[in-house]
C-alpha cells in the first residue's frame, strides 16, 4: 500500500511554519522552502492541489488561514492523503471547540503534536475518530472564545472502545423513545437529445440514517436489490417473489456494516453509530424511471423574433407531487423583450443567466403544464452569428419517489433488552444534472 505522507506542515498565509511532523526520513526538513518558493510565491497557488518539485510530491489544502502541506518522495496514495487531512481537521476542531485557524494552532502546540503522533504512524493513517481518541488523550484544547459548542462529555470504557469491534458506538446509551429514521435520497442525471432520445442517464443515491436507540442494537436492512433477493430465495429454498428488482452498482458502505455477512448473505447488517450517519452510497445505470419529460419547441422567426413552447410532463403517480420545480430555457444574449403564457406557475426572463426561468412551486403527478413565450431580439447591422443552443436545465424534488425504484423491504432492530422501536422511512428524488437539448 502506498504511503499517505512522509511529512506534514502547517503554514500560515505568509508561509511561516506553525508546526510540522516528519514521519519518514526520505524527505528533508527543508522541503517546505521549496513549497514556499515554487508554489506560494507564484501565481500557481490554488490552481492544482498536487505538485511535483525536485522528485517530491506536495499535496496541499487551505483551511481558514492555514495551509496544510503533505510531502512524499515515493509513490503515494493521494486520495488517502487528502482524506487524512479532512479527518484530521475534523479531529482538531472537536478539541478546539469548532475553530481551526492560526490562533488555535498556536494555542495548542502540545496537544497537536500528541495527536499527530497518534493519528499517523510511519506515513500510514491510523485511528482518527474523535470519540475514541478522547478516551485516552484527555487533554482539553484551548477553546476559541467565539465558540459556543459545549465540551464533550467523557466516555467510559476506553479499553473496549479502542480494542473492540464497535469503535463507532459507545456503551450505556439510553433513550426514552427508541426511533430509527431512514432516508433514501437520489439524484437523477440525464442528458436527452432534442428528438427525445436518452443520451446519458444514471442515478446516484445514498441512504441516510438517524438512530436514537438504547444499548448496542443490531440492525438488519433489506432492499429490493436483485442480488439480495436471489440470495434470500436460495437460503430459504423457495423461488423469489415477483416484482421489480434493482441492480446496484458502485456500492460503498459505512464502516459499521458487517461486510462478511453482506458477502455471504447479501444483507446489510450493522451496529449503528449514535445519531446521524450515511449508511451507504450506490449508483444505478439501468431501469431508471425519469420523473419528468420535457418537450421543447424553439422557432427563430427572422432575425428579431423567437417563439418558445415548452411542455413538461410529470411521469410519477397522480397522488404524488414535486416541489420547487425550476425549468431554465436558454435564450440569446441580445434578448430585448419577452412575453409569457403559462398554464401553471410563473415565468420571467433572467438577463444575468440569459434564460427564461419557469418556476412551479407544487407540480402534481400525471400533469402536462405548458409555457409559451415570444422573444424580441435586438436587431443589429452586423452579420448574425449562429446561436449555439445550450441545453434546458431542470431543478426539482419529488418526495416519496425513487427514480431507481429502490425500496426498503424490511428494517429489523434487535437488542438484548427486547425494547420496541419505531421505524420511519422516507424517499426523495432530486435533480442532479438534468439537461435536455433543444
Amino acid at each position: 500500500m502506498p504511503v499517505a505522507a512522509s511529512a506534514i506542515y502547517f503554514l500560515n498565509l505568509r508561509g511561516d511554519v506553525l508546526i510540522n511532523r516528519l514521519y519518514r526520513d526520505d524527505v528533508g526538513g527543508n522541503m517546505v522552502d521549496a513549497f514556499r518558493m515554487h508554489i506560494m510565491q507564484t501565481k500557481e497557488l490554488g490552481t492544482c492541489p498536487v505538485r511535483q518539485i525536485g522528485g517530491c510530491s506536495f499535496f496541499y489544502m487551505r483551511i481558514s488561514n492555514v495551509y496544510i502541506v503533505i510531502v512524499v518522495s515515493s509513490n503515494a496514495n493521494v486520495a488517502c492523503a487528502f482524506k487524512f487531512v479532512v479527518e484530521a481537521v475534523t479531529l482538531f476542531k472537536s478539541y478546539f471547540g469548532g475553530a481551526f485557524d492560526e490562533d488555535a494552532i498556536r494555542n495548542n502546540f502540545v496537544l497537536i503534536y500528541e495527536l499527530l503522533d497518534e493519528i499517523m504512524d510511519f506515513g500510514y493513517p491510523q485511528n482518527l475518530s474523535p470519540e475514541i481518541l478522547k478516551l485516552y488523550i484527555t487533554q482539553e484544547g484551548v477553546r476559541s472564545p467565539f465558540s459556543s459548542k459545549p465540551a464533550d462529555k467523557p466516555v467510559p470504557n476506553a479499553t473496549l472502545q479502542v480494542t473492540g469491534a464497535v469503535g463507532w458506538r459507545r456503551e450505556g446509551l439510553t433513550y426514552k423513545k427508541n426511533e430509527v429514521f431512514l432516508d433514501i435520497v437520489e439524484s437523477v442525471n440525464l442528458l436527452m437529445s432534442s428528438k427525445g432520445s436518452v443520451l446519458r442517464c444514471d442515478v446516484t443515491g445514498k441512504i441516510l440514517m438517524k438512530c436514537f436507540l438504547s444499548g448496542m442494537p443490531d440492525l438488519k436492512l433489506g432492499l429490493n436489490d436483485k442480488i439480495g433477493l436471489e440470495k434470500e430465495s436460495q437460503l430459504k429454498s423457495r423461488p423469489a417473489k415477483s416484482g421489480k428488482t434493482i441492480e446496484l452498482d458502485d456500492v460503498t458502505f459505512h464502516q459499521c456494516v458487517n461486510l462478511t455477512r453482506f458477502n455471504s448473505e447479501k444483507t446489510v447488517s450493522f451496529v449503528p453509530p449514535d445519531g446521524e450517519f450515511e449508511l451507504m452510497k450506490y449508483r444505478i445505470t439501468e431501469g431508471v424511471n425519469l420523473p419528468f419529460r420535457v418537450l421543447p419547441t424553439i422557432k427563430e422567426l427572422g432575425r428579431a423574433r423567437m417563439e418558445v413552447n415548452v411542455k413538461v410532463k410529470s411521469v410519477f403517480g397522480a397522488k404524488m407531487f414535486a416541489l420547487g420545480v425550476v425549468i431554465k430555457i436558454p435564450v440569446p444574449k441580445h434578448t430585448a423583450k419577452t412575453s409569457f403564457q403559462v398554464t401553471s406557475g410563473r415565468a420571467k426572463y433572467n438577463a444575468a443567466i440569459d434564460c427564461l426561468v419557469w418556476k412551479i412551486r407544487k407540480f402534481p403527478g400525471q400533469t402536462e403544464p405548458t409555457m409559451s413565450a415570444e422573444i424580441e431580439l435586438i436587431s443589429t447591422m452586423a452579420e448574425k452569428k449562429s446561436w449555439t443552443r445550450p441545453p434546458i436545465q431542470m431543478e426539482f424534488q419529488v418526495p416519496m419517489f425513487t427514480a431507481s425504484g429502490l425500496r426498503v423491504r424490511f428494517l429489523k432492530v434487535w437488542e438484548k433488552s427486547g425494547y420496541n422501536t419505531v421505524e420511519w422511512v422516507r424517499y426523495i428524488t432530486k435533480a442532479g444534472s438534468y439537461e435536455i437539448r433543444c
